[in-house]
């Protein structure tokens, strides 16, 4: 509504300016009698399609009850107007009736031309606004759907590698086997338990992940070993759920597994510039000799599309080979303002 009064003010000046330029006359004269004018057809008009508006997300009465108020507020406005800067000027009140001259004339469509071109003016751009924020609420509905897509996709594909491993240890291993089928259980608690957000507190990301390598931890002993270093000040961080799993897993699965001896994953947090790293390091047998698919699986495909459907372009991912052997992944997006 501020909006409105400031771009009606210098629409009125603009008139009195045309107006004194046309006419000769006194422009500060011109300038009362439109901003008269102007001010209290916006207010009448503003005001009425607020509380005749109701819920109605445009905040625009619909036809013919805007038509109506448009109306109604000109004719408002020109006569109020008008009293008010003939008050202004000491002229003889109702002068602006004067049938002889021109100056009804005048008065009348350029109130008219000016109220019409306004209202025009500003529900379109109310409703402009609305469309923009339907375009958005839309975007923002597909960017939850394809979260919760994804999200159900990668789950069941964890859940599945484990239901394998531990179906080959269950004949190998009973003992180990119960163990890991206790892990498997908390691990399913909580996740199913936990709310579907779109996001959680980067803690709770690296707890979820700090379950489900105990989890692989009770198949390969003491071929993995890891490292987890949240510092205190990114832990309440915002983060997409279930997004370092993926990369875990890759480590585990390309970089550890076929290395007899295994080895340590570390997955770090750190800021930088503005933005939020986290490295997922292993020292596997590294990228050479890795199978080919190693950087381009489903899981790191998944963690992919998530970061571009959350962050766009400012969210990244990277695979390098570490100097004395394994792989590192490194993800980095920008951190939220609070953070």
């Amino acid at each position: 509504m501020l909006r409105h009064g400031l771009i009606t003010a210098v629409f009125c000046c603009l008139i009195a300016t045309a107006l004194s330029i046309t006419d000769g006359g006194s422009w500060t004269a011109h300038l009362v009698y439109s901003l008269a004018i102007g001010t209290v057809s916006w207010l009448f008009i503003d005001i009425g399609r607020l509380l005749i508006s109701g819920h109605r997300e445009t905040h625009w009465p619909g036809w013919p009850a805007g038509l109506l108020l448009i109306a109604m507020g000109m004719v408002v406005g020109f006569f109020v107007g008008n009293l008010i800067g003939d008050a202004w000027l000491g002229a003889p009140r109702f002068n602006f009736l004067d049938f002889t001259g021109h100056k009804l004339a005048t008065g009348v469509t350029i109130t008219l031309i000016a109220t019409v071109g306004l209202c025009f003016f500003f529900y379109s751009l109310g409703r402009s606004k609305h469309m923009q924020s339907q375009i958005e609420l839309a975007q923002r509905n597909a960017t939850e759907a394809r979260l919760k897509l994804l999200e159900t996709q990668l789950e069941p594909h964890m859940l599945f590698n484990t239901l394998a491993n531990l179906r080959a240890l269950i004949t190998a291993d009973p003992p180990r086997a119960v163990a890991m089928l206790d892990r498997l259980n908390n691990y399913l608690r909580m996740t199913l338990s936990g709310s579907r957000a779109l996001a959680h507190p980067l803690s709770a990301e690296f707890e979820r992940l700090a379950d489900y390598l105990e989890l692989m931890s009770v198949r390969m002993g003491e071929r993995l070993r890891y490292t987890l270093d949240l510092p205190d000040e990114l832990r309440n961080t915002p983060v997409p759920p279930l997004l370092l799993q993926p990369l875990v897993e890759n480590s585990i699965r390309h970089g550890l597994e076929p290395k007899i001896e295994g080895g340590r994953i570390t997955v770090r947090a750190r800021q930088e510039a503005g933005r939020l790293v986290i490295e997922v390091s292993d020292t596997g047998v590294g990228l050479d000799a890795a199978q080919p698919s190693a950087g381009s699986g489903f899981g790191l495909e998944q963690v992919r599309e998530r970061l571009a459907t959350v962050y766009g372009d400012q969210g990244r991912m990277s695979l390098a080979a570490e100097p004395a052997g394994g792989t590192r992944t490194t993800l980095s997006f920008p951190l939220p303002p609070h953070a």
